[in-house]
């Protein structure tokens, strides 16, 4: 296992969301944990859950979904912040708790849309799958190249909040526009998951490739290596 990895934060809102962050941690009450806000970020996310399901009965859940959303940008982003403000952090218990529970929060947000009326449930979990996939990678990156990537690009976890709430947005004031393909009933929000898992794997071949050759050079091929 390598040293502890140093972390990266490559996306276009880093740098801003940063000082917020900070901001808010400074001035958050003492009794506040970053366990509290961990829950908090959670509790988010079932609310997205929830909401995405209600709104097969009314479109304003999805005025919901957003609130749900902010409430886990809230919780989720704040956890380890308010940990290093207040040179508290647990690296190892941060590490795995955090990972987990973003995790299980996919997992409800990609069931919970694919199961509105709004995204077919195939393509809800292709883009759970494929965002785990690139979570795994970051986690692997981790630990071979001690280098930790929070995003791929310009694209992180608050910018795909923010994308997500967009589209409620727009599905909220436009509807679901379903149409037709190959018999299959589908929405402008299928092409969208459909372009979303695309754009994650083109990403992700590109990290697979420069972190493969950047191994190789490491560690050659069919070199003999002396046991220590």
């Amino acid at each position: 296992m390598t040293s502890d990895p140093t972390r990266r934060a490559t996306f276009v809102l880093s740098e801003a969301e940063k000082k917020l962050l900070i901001h808010i941690a400074d001035r958050l009450p003492r009794w506040v944990l970053p366990d509290h806000l961990t829950l908090f970020g959670m509790f988010g996310s079932a609310i997205v859950t929830a909401a995405y399901l209600l709104s097969n009965q009314a479109v304003w859940w999805l005025w919901i979904a957003n609130l749900g959303f902010a409430i886990n940008w809230f919780g989720d982003s704040l956890d380890g912040t308010t940990a290093r403000v207040r040179k508290i952090q647990r690296p190892r218990y941060g590490f795995y708790l955090d990972h987990l529970t973003d995790a299980f929060s996919t997992i409800a947000i990609g069931l919970g849309l694919g199961l509105s009326p709004y995204m077919l449930l195939s393509v809800g979990l292709a883009i759970v799958a494929g965002y785990l996939v690139l979570s795994i990678n970051v986690y692997l990156e981790s630990q071979v190249l001690g280098d930790f990537r929070f995003g791929y690009g310009v694209v992180g976890p608050t910018e795909s909040r923010l994308i997500l709430m967009g589209l409620n947005t727009a599905a909220a004031l436009l509807g679901p526009v379903p149409f037709k393909v190959f018999g299959v009933g589908a929405t402008v929000f299928d092409l969208a998951g459909v372009a979303a898992v695309g754009g994650m794997m083109l990403m992700l071949s590109r990290r697979v490739a420069r972190n493969l050759g950047h191994l190789a050079k490491l560690e050659p091929a069919n070199t003999r290596r002396e046991e220590s």
